[in-house]
């Protein structure tokens, strides 16, 4: 029999060494490295279907998604759940993650199909008030307050649900792993059980994980490789509203957004989110400019905030900016010194994304510059005026991708000019609905043009 090999693995992140260290150099923890044995494999011992095969060979499975009948959500997966698939949804505490999974189960136990929702956290009086509060009508749902790992695969075992909700992975332990709850040996153990578990019984898994400031307990950043899809739950703490985003999907496409917003009963649906973030205002206001996002496949009409302000106080400016990248806003007030000669060196700069959304992609661009722009000459934009493109580091205006959905829903918000890149009306795109409601298109190439065409 070939004897164990001794390594000692980290209890706060997980990092191995077949040495001992006083201090761990992945997290910087000192007196954290446990020694450990790790069973080495007889040599003649062989996995099962280790043998290549021929893809041809192979048998396709293929079985149709269901549905939740929250259609954010669904939109979010793809289109709906992939059966025996495993859904990470990550989050800030507090932040909604387990009313949106309890109405889900609720949704799907009204449907007819067969689910547990095993909570850590609350106990079984606590899960039965907040099913009570989101509606709970008698649905045949099945709850277990519990945090051991071999409880939890018993009763999968017995009863065969459906869908089995985590809530949360960092509250499950295994009795054989000397680690405490929520280190990264406890979560990644309990984690490849139960998808073994589930793979096997073709369940359809749902782990709910915190992410905290300090990244001390291991949060589902290090899941996300292990799981078929990651869906992170947004909100600012003072907004109603809160965002489904998806990360990573195995079965659809990713950067997809669901909007929600929280109320008493739960959290409701936003069918037109390009309403929720845009502030309704009678007349153009400076420094405001509105432009077109995509959110994976869904357009948004999102409103761009700047407040260009003399600095009073010495020293270097202040260049603040929420919801964007704050690089990007840097580069733009470069390039608004440089190529369109605006005086800013002793403004202090505050850019905002309205409503607490965020926003990466570049076609934001023309938004940003003109914004800053209007508020810095204290000038409006034109009534009616939404702006499209990205902003190169010499002053032009480059095109970017998706221009006719983004059109198509500025003109169902009634906006009736658009701004965009000369480049993208030269290639063929669907202008159809833009053409036929007589919205105007201007071509603009480089920034200067913009700023002479968006403002009175």
């Amino acid at each position: 029999m070939p004897k164990a090999k001794t390594f000692f693995q980290c209890s706060e992140c997980g990092y191995e060494t077949y040495k001992w260290l006083g201090r761990c150099p992945e997290c910087q923890k000192w007196h954290t490295l446990i020694e450990k044995d790790r069973p080495i494999r007889d040599k003649g011992s062989s996995v099962a279907d280790g043998e290549p095969r021929l893809l041809e060979e192979i048998g396709s499975f293929f079985q149709e998604r269901f549905f939740t009948g929250i259609n954010e959500f669904d939109r979010v997966l793809g289109g709906g759940v992939v059966p025996g698939s495993t859904v990470l949804v990550g989050g800030d505490p507090g932040i909604g993650k387990s009313t949106l999974l309890m109405q889900v189960v609720l949704r799907l136990s009204f449907e007819g199909y067969k689910v547990l929702y095993v909570s850590g956290e609350e106990s079984l009086p606590q899960l039965k008030m907040r099913a009570v509060r989101l509606g709970f009508d008698r649905e045949p749902l099945w709850v277990l307050a519990e945090t051991q790992y071999s409880a939890i695969a018993d009763f999968i075992e017995r009863y065969e649900p459906h869908v089995v909700i985590i809530d949360s992975i960092q509250t499950m332990a295994k009795s054989d792993v000397d680690n405490l709850p929520g280190s990264v040996a406890q979560v990644r153990e309990v984690t490849t059980s139960l998808q073994q578990v589930a793979k096997n019984k073709h369940i359809t898994l749902f782990f709910v994980g915190h992410v905290t400031k300090e990244g001390v307990i291991a949060g589902p950043r290090m899941l996300e490789h292990m799981v078929d899809c990651v869906l992170y739950f947004e909100g600012e703490r003072y907004h109603s509203f809160r965002v489904l985003r998806c990360i990573k999907n195995r079965y659809g496409s990713t950067n997809e957004m669901g909007v929600f917003t929280m109320e008493n009963n739960g959290l409701l649906e936003v069918d037109n989110p390009s309403a929720l973030f845009l502030e309704q205002r009678s007349s153009p206001v400076a420094g405001v400019s509105v432009v077109p996002v995509m959110e994976g496949s869904r357009p948004l009409m999102v409103e761009i905030q700047s407040l260009v302000t003399p600095s009073y106080f010495g020293g270097p400016p202040r260049r603040n900016s929420a919801g964007l990248d704050h690089n990007r806003v840097s580069l733009i007030i470069a390039v608004l010194e440089k190529k369109a000669g605006m005086a800013l060196p002793n403004q202090d700069i505050f850019v905002n994304a309205v409503g607490g959304v965020k926003i990466i992609e570049p076609a934001v661009d023309i938004g940003i510059a003109v914004s800053i722009a209007s508020s810095f000459r204290e000038k409006p934009l034109k009534q009616g005026t939404m702006l499209l493109g990205e902003v190169g580091l010499t002053g032009e205006i480059r095109p970017v991708s998706r221009v006719g959905e983004r059109l198509n829903e500025g003109i169902k918000m009634g906006f009736t000019r658009c701004i965009l890149p000369s480049g993208n009306l030269k290639r063929e795109f669907s202008y159809s609905e833009a053409v036929s409601k007589n919205a105007e298109l201007i071509a603009v190439e480089q920034l200067g043009d913009v700023l002479e065409v968006a403002m009175d």
